[in-house]
């Protein structure tokens, strides 16, 4: 029984004895005396345990732990607490289900079929945004309230890009200008030249905004100071595509339609390091959150392959043909896996456990290719964007804690961003 033994017809309990075997466990496991523990009853269902309950530390009470093997089994409907119960089966890493269907549709009508291009970004505070043609809207992913941000009239937006605090939005334009928002005022900051063409790809660093161009050029600003750039990168033959910040802003780098990978310092004005191991356009950058100067890029159409390099040792570590244009990378903060949006001829999404490159899901659904990637602020949801004009948002990642609310409902009717 449990506790004191009492007298079979109710009266007044014994005094405890120190062969009692209820007295043994709790010596055994509070002062690891590691006595062996007998039944008075004979051979019942505490009978002849050795010393399996305890061990040689007081630290175990309550800790699982596998129970070791014996010549007869305890009865299945044991209530010991210092013991597994062997009839019950062992615990088992369960695989995670990701979801082959988004869980959100949302119609992005003008949403340009443009492999250059960046039109989607998610900031910090939950907030999309979205360029559409001329305009830029915002859609709140906490009250799914959609908000138009600006109309550039006869420009068009070519890029978005959040700052980190999720307080700024800035914004390309087809006549090589670099707005600033204020997205919360809904009001311009600052406008910002430099460039000759279309400013498709915008990276921020802190108070420090990259953009690159279709006149091949890396603008570097300080939004702080007067002047619209502080200097200016020459190295890609072609369009810049792409650019990203390191987490920690101690490099940028920058892809072109010349096939060429660079990395910069914040400092100079040449390449850090050149690549040239792509054979198409490299468009999809992404950093790794979990090892610094770990790379990842994506080839266009030709190419087809996504890339790892160590920045720090300027080498690259390993290639994979996925066998369809990458259009985006994106890695998980939470987990060590990335997903990579793609184009011809598959217009899929695909993610993938690094550093085996296993394919943990593949998500179809878009009927052209998917141009635009974006992360959720809680790590979980990836937003996808195509020339097809719809944004479908796939719960994909884990996270530490359980979302509520709207975004964990799965959808039922598709959505208009305006």
């Amino acid at each position: 029984g449990s506790g004191a033994e009492r007298s079979g017809d109710g009266g007044a309990a014994t005094t405890p004895r120190d062969d009692d075997p209820y007295n043994m466990l709790l010596r055994n496991e509070l002062l690891g005396d590691n006595v062996a523990v007998t039944s008075r009853r004979g051979s019942g269902r505490h009978g002849a345990r050795g010393g399996s309950a305890g061990g040689g530390s007081g630290g175990s009470l309550f800790q699982y732990r596998v129970s070791p093997a014996r010549d007869a089994p305890a009865s299945p409907f044991s209530l010991s607490p210092v013991e597994a119960d062997p009839m019950l089966p062992a615990a088992r890493r369960t695989q995670r289900k990701i979801p082959s269907v988004p869980y959100k549709v949302l119609d992005a009508p003008a949403l340009q079929d443009d492999f250059y291009l960046h039109l989607v970004d998610w900031s910090s505070t939950n907030v999309l945004a979205v360029g559409l043609g001329a305009c830029v809207y915002l859609w709140s992913a906490c009250t799914s309230k959609v908000t138009k941000l600006c109309d550039l009239g006869q420009e068009t937006v070519t890029s978005v890009c959040w700052a980190q605090r999720g307080t700024h939005l800035a914004v390309g334009t087809s006549v090589g200008e670099v707005q600033v928002w204020d997205a919360a005022k809904a009001s311009l900051l600052r406008t910002m030249g430099g460039h000759l063409g279309r400013v498709g790809t915008l990276s921020w660093s802190g108070p420090s905004l990259s953009s690159g161009s279709r006149d091949r050029t890396i603008c570097m600003r300080d939004v702080r100071s007067a002047p619209p750039f502080t200097s200016q990168l020459v190295g890609h033959k072609q369009e810049v595509c792409g650019l990203r910040w390191a987490h920690d802003g101690s490099q940028l780098a920058s892809g072109g339609n010349d096939n060429k990978l660079f990395i910069w310092s914040p400092h100079g004005t040449s390449p850090l390091l050149r690549f040239s191991d792509h054979t198409a356009a490299v468009k999809a950058l992404a950093w790794s959150p979990h090892q610094n100067g770990l790379l990842a890029s994506g080839g266009g159409t030709a190419d087809r392959c996504i890339r790892f390099w160590n920045t720090q040792t300027a080498t690259a570590l390993s290639a994979l043909d996925t066998g369809s244009q990458v259009c985006n990378l994106c890695w998980s903060c939470t987990v060590n896996e990335l997903v990579s949006s793609h184009g011809y001829s598959q217009n899929q999404i695909v993610v993938w456990r690094y550093s085996s490159m296993a394919k943990v899901a593949t998500l179809s659904g878009h009927t052209m290719r998917v141009l635009y990637l974006a992360l959720s602020p809680d790590g979980q949801t990836v937003v996808s964007g195509a020339g097809d004009e719809t944004l479908r948002f796939w719960n994909v990642f884990p996270q530490a804690r359980r979302t509520t609310g709207d975004e964990a409902a799965p959808f039922s009717r598709a959505y208009t961003v305006r």
